[in-house]
């Protein structure tokens, strides 16, 4: 059972069987003044059993004879839902000829050969245990004989001629005829001797199926159903009993009786058949419960005489047949209490003159209390025909007047005592309007308004409404509402309707209408439009205290209508010269009554406007002074916020010149501490907008007032708010600070909140301070930095972001108000885990020879942990972008250089390094460098070789395949071709000729020399190694040509510019085709490369 509660839960979720707790189950509530039993509850559980397995065979049956489908499904509980459906679980369609009958059967009136088939299904649906169980498949074979025999109607359902049926009165009475037949019978029902019940009678499944929902006694008696067809017809009549389990006529009522009155409790029931009455006190039948002398049963009644205190108790009234019982619990109780009266005190009332007026003074009392009401103070006892006095002390005056209004006061007295409460009535004036919207006639484009003029009680607001057509207005700014009037600008047809001028106040409603009608308007000339002309004579009149009546004359609105006017004011008495807005109104008002203040030197003017602008102001009215009186506003905006731990500010907004409504403007400061028994302690102060309270507790809350008062008096009852004095610095820290460190660089802290009264203050949040003390891998301390997060609120936890890996952190918590923050808790320690590095903070990569490099690199800046390893990634690149195999190489975690060797000659590399701890690997840093052809002649600047005939380059292009270089070498190898013609022909005429001697003499350096043996060109060879170059090429045994970041080649280059290197191989100048003199080793040269050299250098 459910604590505090007289729920009984039975879960068998966890286990158990439902059967376990199947039975009747009774609640008994029980106190010292007696016992409260329930209605029994039965507790059944859910059954969907299976499909009793069966041998079914094939239904042969001849076209037009009937036939019936039996379903029987299992007995479930609750009773299953049964439907027919095929194989592909489509329903199966049913007709007047076939149907599913209340058994769940499926009838046949007559079989059609389209009948056949083998999957006539039956589905019974659990619905409590949301299960489906299924029937074996029935098999239907319909043969045909010619003629097929046409046969008159016979009942398949019910059978006989007559049967009965019994329902329970306020159930569903179902009754089912279905019917053979060939034609199809159509069914007919009627009541014999009567009509069926109208509203409550209903035909289903094709009129089979009679039902009538919440059956009475009336509705027993004969219903006969008619199966008709063109052969004859067949009847059946049911017999129909209604019983009735037992319902209430009088069900037993509580029952309050004070000590020495009497009572009754009855119990009356009726039911079919007719209940008997048992009575049980306190739960125990009556006849075996406690005696009680003042107790007499008698049948369906007791009555109680002279009852005592100790009569007190619980009486069960059991009303049972055979259909059903009923059972209710009366309190019998015995009290002696004095009168109360539960009407609020000084509850005001208000009521429209001519009105009924209703006055409460609801009240409890035992024995019952006597009401009496009176009026005024020392009024007499109210009686009369013009009051009605209701039962439940409720006063009721039918026609309240005028003089009805007042104090009045019940009184409800006993043998106890007696007690009084005021009440208060407010006559209103009933809303009228005094004149009504007219109908009017306007031409389209025109401009029309409906006056509602109202007058209404002075102390209630009202509210004007217009309706069109008993509708919103439409929304468009040519409609134009206005305090009295209804106004439409630029009309078109669609404005005709019917207009409604509705006025509501809090307690009343009234409304008037006109229609508008649109015609056709004439043709009209141009107009020129204006500003309108100022309005003139201006005149006040109705003057009083706090209203003024000001009219008008409006000037010419100078073919542009008037929309509105605006009505401004002077106070010549505290800003003379300076005109403030007072209000406007619409163009179609020239007369406005305007609210006034005290102790104002008024004067008026009033300004046109229309669509073209504002016209100048009117000529100023008189002016009129209005009287002096106690102002009618309190200060807005109060506020105490202290700013002291000891003290409290108080702060308003003062009133302005024209509020103080007089001379002598001051302010009573009130104050006192809230939820303790204080007197309200006052100051009155000049006018100004604070007020200091010294000597209070730090931060408990003060209600506090600020109330106006000048020479004439006070301003109304000032609402209070609520403030705070001073807050003082919290008092204690957060405790158990608890760390959770989720990653390396994010940790979670909780913490438990500090007592809301050692906060002294508005708690704002907590803010936890956190610093790093070192570096796990590193032992060296440097500045301390301490980072700070807040979080709002009360919380009690935060994430700390952007920690360093394998760091060791303190951090203190502190709770924050307004004042400041409170002590720190103790620094709590914690470590961060280790975490990938950063990378290297260099590498570089020196001392290029022809097949090695030496690598250097520093360690990661932030380690983030114990180094394990560094990984060394390399890879060539060729000559265009692409990138060779990977080469990877794990280096101990101590080293900080590394020589690299048996790379090949001249090639570029790119470089992959990083660093590794237990965690995983670092961001890697990448650098290229280039391997050197000849290690011997790298000297800061490479130089050309001494009789070498080429230079060497670090980048190497493969300019063989571009289109100028065959060009230039065919023209070249024309070139020579002729030159060797030319001299086979000069040495077989006289051998060598001048030009050859000069050739001899001066080396051209554009011509390579050739052997004089066969004419061939010479070979050159290189300075180290002297091998011949084979068919001028220089090209690596893979037939590649290494490649650089760019493809440079000669094309790339200009002349006169010498081929220089870096420190890494790379080329840094450009070729020279042109003759030059450099030093080389020691060595001077005066020979250049001649073209087919300089091709062989760079192929």
């Amino acid at each position: 059972m459910k604590p505090n509660s007289g729920t009984l839960v039975i879960n068998i979720m966890n286990g158990g069987k439902a059967e376990a707790y199947e039975g009747v189950y009774q609640c008994t509530a029980r106190n010292e003044r007696g016992a409260a039993i329930s209605n029994n509850i039965v507790i059944r559980p859910s059954r969907s059993p299976l499909w009793t397995k069966e041998k079914l065979e094939p239904n042969h049956v001849r076209e037009g004879d009937s036939l019936v489908l039996h379903c029987r499904p299992p007995v479930g509980l609750p009773p299953p839902i049964i439907f027919w459906m095929d194989n592909a679980f489509q329903r199966l369609p049913q007709s007047e000829r076939v149907s599913q009958g209340l058994n769940g059967d499926l009838y046949f009136s007559n079989v059609q050969p389209e009948d056949s088939r083998e999957d006539y299904i039956c589905y019974a649906r659990f619905n409590h245990t949301q299960t489906i169980q299924q029937k074996q498949p029935i098999s239907v074979k319909v043969f045909s004989t010619k003629p097929v025999t046409e046969r008159q109607p016979v009942l398949l359902t019910p059978t006989g001629s007559t049967s009965t049926k019994v329902e329970l009165r306020g159930n569903v009475l179902l009754l089912e005829c279905i019917a053979a037949g060939l034609p199809t019978p159509v069914i007919r029902w009627i009541k014999e001797g009567g009509e069926l019940p109208a509203n409550r009678t209903f035909f289903e499944n094709f009129k089979k199926t009679l039902k009538i929902i919440d059956v009475s006694e009336a509705d027993s008696g004969n219903y006969k159903c008619i199966a008709r067809n063109t052969l004859g017809s067949a009847h059946h009549v049911i017999s129909v009993t209604v019983k009735a389990a037992p319902y209430w006529i009088t069900a037993p009522r509580n029952l309050v009786l004070s000590p020495g009155e009497d009572g009754t409790l009855i119990c009356r029931a009726n039911g079919n058949p007719k209940p008997s009455i048992s009575w049980l006190a306190n739960g125990v039948p009556i006849a075996i419960a406690p005696e009680d002398p003042s107790r007499k049963v008698d049948g369906d009644t007791i009555i109680f005489s002279h009852v005592q205190e100790r009569s007190s108790a619980v009486y069960q009234c059991n009303a049972s047949n055979e259909y059903g019982y009923l059972l209710s619990n009366a309190f019998v109780n015995v009290l002696a209490e004095p009168p109360r009266i539960l009407t609020p005190a000084n509850k005001l009332y208000q009521v429209i003159a001519d009105s009924p007026a209703l006055l409460d003074c609801a009240y409890f009392g035992s024995p019952k209390p006597e009401i009496e009401w009176f009026k005024g103070v020392k009024g007499s006892i109210l009686r009369g025909n013009e009051y009605v006095f209701h039962d439940n002390g409720t006063l009721e005056i039918p026609v309240a007047q005028k003089n009805s209004a007042g104090t009045y006061t019940c009184v409800a007295r006993n043998e106890l005592g007696k007690i009084q409460n005021e009440v208060q009535l407010e006559i209103k004036d009933p809303t009228m309007i005094i004149k009504q919207p007219e109908y009017k006639v306007i031409q389209r484009y025109g401009q029309v308004s409906f006056e509602c003029i109202i007058k209404h009680d002075s102390t209630l607001l009202p509210t004007v409404t217009w309706l069109k057509d008993n509708d919103e207005l439409p929304d468009d700014d040519r409609f134009l509402v206005g305090k009295d009037n209804l106004t439409i600008m630029n009309v078109t047809d669609k404005d005709d309707g019917t207009y409604t001028c509705i006025v509501n106040t809090t307690l009343d409603s009234v409304s008037a209408s006109a229609v508008l009608t649109v015609v056709a308007a004439p043709p009209t000339p141009a107009i020129i439009y204006a500003r309108p002309n100022p309005p003139f004579d201006l005149e006040l009149t109705g003057q009083l205290e706090r209203s003024i009546d000001l009219s008008w004359i409006p000037g010419d609105e100078n073919n542009s209508p008037i929309t509105n006017f605006v009505i401004e004011y002077e106070d010549a008495l505290h800003e003379p010269g300076v005109w403030h807005y007072q209000t406007e109104v619409p163009g179609t008002q020239t007369t406005v009554q305007l609210k006034l203040s005290p102790y104002v030197n008024y004067s008026f003017r009033v300004i046109a406007v229309n669509k073209i602008g504002r016209s100048q102001p009117s000529e100023p009215s008189e002016q009129y002074l209005t009287k002096s009186a106690s102002p009618d506003e309190n200060p807005a905006n109060v506020q105490g916020i202290g700013s002291e731990p000891d003290n409290l500010v108080i702060t308003w907004e003062p009133l302005k010149g024209f509020q103080s409504n007089g001379p002598g403007l001051q302010y009573k400061v009130s104050w006192r501490q809230k939820d303790v028994d204080d007197e309200w302690t006052s100051v009155i102060v000049a006018n100004v907008s604070k007020y200091i309270v010294s000597g209070t507790p730090t931060f408990v809350p003060y209600e506090i007032k600020v109330q106006a008062l000048n020479d004439l008096g006070y301003a109304p009852e000032p609402s209070e708010v609520i403030g705070h004095s001073g807050e003082d610095l919290p008092m204690v820290a957060p405790g158990n600070v608890q760390v959770h460190v989720i990653n390396s660089t994010l940790a979670k802290v909780h913490w438990d909140p500090v007592p809301l009264k050692t906060v002294r203050g508005h708690l704002q949040g907590y803010k936890v301070y956190y610093w790093k003390v070192q570096s796990l891998s590193r032992r060296s301390r440097r500045h301390v930095e301490k980072k700070i997060l807040t979080f709002r609120g009360n919380k009690t936890f935060g994430m700390l972001p952007g920690l360093e890996p394998y760091s060791s952190y303190k951090l203190n918590v502190r709770v924050v108000n307004g004042k400041g923050e409170g002590p720190a808790s103790p620094d709590k320690v914690f470590k961060t885990p280790e975490g990938v590095p950063s990378s290297p903070s260099f590498l570089k990569i020196t001392n290029p020879t022809l097949d090695s490099l030496t690598l250097e690199w520093g360690s990661p800046t932030h380690p983030n942990g114990v180094l394990t390893s560094y990984t060394l990634k390399f890879q060539p690149i060729n000559n265009t972008h692409e990138l060779g195999p990977l080469v990877e190489i794990r280096i101990p975690a101590n080293e900080s250089s590394l020589i690299l060797k048996n790379l090949n000659y001249s090639t570029r590399y790119k470089f992959y390094f990083n660093a590794q701890t237990s965690v995983g690997s670092g961001s890697q840093i990448t650098e290229e460098a280039v391997t050197i052809m000849d290690e011997g002649k790298m000297a800061g600047i490479l130089r050309p070789a001494v009789g070498a005939g080429k230079a060497m380059a670090s980048r190497q292009v493969d300019i063989a395949t571009q289109g100028w270089f065959i060009g230039l070498m065919c023209a070249v190898a024309l070139l020579i071709l002729i030159l060797l013609i030319v001299c086979f022909i000069r040495r077989n005429k006289g051998g060598k000729y001048p030009v050859k001697e000069k050739e001899d003499a001066h080396a051209d350096p554009e011509i390579q020399p050739m052997k004089e043996d066969d004419g061939t060109f010479g070979e050159y060879s290189d300075a180290e190694d002297h091998k011949p170059l084979k068919k001028g090429s220089r090209t690596p045994s893979d037939r590649t040509v290494k490649k650089e970041d760019s493809d440079d080649s000669l094309v790339d280059y200009g002349e006169g510019v010498n081929g220089q290197f870096n420190e890494d191989g790379s080329f840094i100048g450009q070729y020279s085709g042109k003759k030059e003199k450099e030093p080389a080793e020691g060595n001077e040269s005066s020979e250049a490369p001649s073209p087919v050299n300089a091709m062989n250098s760079f192929v």
